[in-house]
């Protein structure tokens, strides 16, 4: 049984990182439906959502100089201020756009604002992801790492949820018109709000209790990232290959269908609208469970599981999109993100064992985070190009199934993994020179992709 410390950390993880994904899907959202229209008018429709989406990559470019900066100061001054710091930024960035000018009123100074504060907005989540994981992971049962550190990536459904739940509320209550004229900005505007809840939840938890030991120790690291990049750089390569397929499936499930059913298919927006809602909803549940079924039997298989039922269902996908159903696209919609829990539940755990206590918000950090500009960035921008290039959904769904045969590669060259809980047996550290690896500064010893218990890997 978690103790009330570590549901309340679980809990301020999963609050604050369904606030910030929330804030970075309603950008991704407005982008299909909206910012296409209003900041590029000057352009035809399939140009215009190009350049909205491109501004929607701006925040992913970003998104590893915020887990440079933000992982530095994490293995340097702690989780939780950081933490804090990340909320701020995106929930300003995020009002912010709410009150933005649109081109016909300040004209080219409109998509550039727009660029700066989804710039903003992508520092804000680099930080955000490795301390809400980390914070998970560092005050729970090692037993349990795979469902703790699942909780923060229940944010993303539920940020995902509340997004496209506010935004269909607002286009189904307004006319065209209104919607484009200000109800598209109430979402963006509501963020101020619920990271005033968000601020409040954080800055009642504590510090890690593993970052705790290493500043007791005096084993932080100095300059983390170059650390991590000399001693962990099988595992940094791991992360980012294990993401970008996670990542380019993910954003077309829920980014590119609404460019795809609103334009080549010509249905309502609150068609995709609510059928991504519906798969999100599914992703609440299975999310954790798929965490904690990698306790059981590893990281890697459930992992692995996701990634063959994604390369699989996506040949499936379009064509029950093209049917014109709701309840089909609804099931595509379903089965596509049950897939991608599979995979998203076990990843936190899987990247953050991958790197010892002083080194590992920095090196899962960046593990993550550039994965995305070669995964998430590009995926709604290679999508529209391959259909207009190729004049079907064939060629997207095999760039889908290319990305995720580069998450299997990921996955087959992940090293043992750090999981702080020395048991007999454990293998020797990757570099013994390290303090970090050693487990005699920190606590850190060479584990399993799945938790140890001083039984042997469960990943073999």
């Amino acid at each position: 049984m978690a103790s009330s410390q570590t549901r309340r950390v679980i809990m301020a993880g999963l609050v604050g990182t369904s606030l910030e994904w929330y804030d970075f899907f309603l950008y991704g959202s407005a982008a299909a439906l909206v910012f296409n229209k209003l900041f590029f008018p000057t352009f035809e429709p399939l140009t215009g959502t190009l350049l909205a989406f491109l501004t929607y990559a701006i925040g992913f470019v970003a998104r590893p100089l915020g887990g440079i900066v933000f992982g530095h100061f994490g293995d340097r001054a702690g989780r939780k201020n950081v933490l804090v710091v990340t909320l701020l930024l995106m929930g300003v960035a995020t009002f912010l756009i709410g009150l933005l000018p649109g081109y016909a009123t300040i004209g080219v100074a409109a998509p550039l604002l727009l660029v700066t504060l989804r710039f903003v907005q992508g520092l804000g989540l680099g930080g955000e992801w490795g301390g809400a994981v980390l914070m998970s992971i560092e005050h729970g049962d090692p037993r349990r790492r795979g469902f703790n550190a699942s909780w923060p990536q229940v944010g993303v459904p539920a940020g995902n949820l509340l997004a496209a739940a506010v935004l269909g509320i607002m286009s189904a209550a307004l006319p065209e018109e209104a919607f484009l004229s200000w109800g598209w900005r109430v979402p963006f505007l509501l963020s101020g709000a619920l990271v005033v809840v968000g601020l409040w939840i954080r800055l009642r938890i504590v510090e890690s209790p593993l970052f705790a030991q290493v500043e007791r120790a005096g084993a932080k690291a100095r300059m983390p990232l170059l650390e991590v990049l000399r001693t962990h750089p099988r595992a940094l390569v791991s992360a980012g290959l294990a993401r970008i397929g996670v990542d380019v499936a993910f954003y077309i499930f829920v980014t590119y269908i609404l460019a795809y059913v609103t334009g080549p298919l010509g249905l309502e927006r609150g068609v995709a609208l609510n059928a991504v809602l519906i798969g999100s909803a599914f992703q609440l549940f299975l999310i954790p469970l798929f965490g904690a079924l990698s306790d059981r039997v590893g990281r890697r298989r459930v992992y692995l599981a996701g990634v063959i039922g994604a390369a699989v269902w996506v040949f499936t996908f379009f064509p029950l999109l093209d049917t014109g159903s709701f309840p089909l696209i609804a099931l595509a919609s379903i089965v596509a993100l049950a897939c991608h829990a599979a995979m998203y539940g076990p990843q936190a755990a899987f990247i953050a064992e991958l790197f010892s206590t002083r080194l590992r918000y920095s090196g899962a950090s960046m593990g993550y985070q550039v994965a995305g500009i070669f995964g998430g960035a590009l995926a709604p921008i290679v999508a529209l190009w391959l259909f207009d290039r190729f004049g079907g959904t064939l060629a997207v769904s095999l760039y889908v199934v290319a990305a995720l045969a580069v998450t299997a590669a990921g996955l087959a060259l992940a090293p043992r993994t750090h999981d702080d809980t020395p048991g007999p047996g454990d293998a020797p550290a990757e570099n013994p020179g390290d303090p970090g690896n050693s487990g005699d500064l920190d606590g850190t010893r060479d584990g399993d992709l799945g938790t140890r218990t001083g039984t042997a890997s469960r990943d073999a």
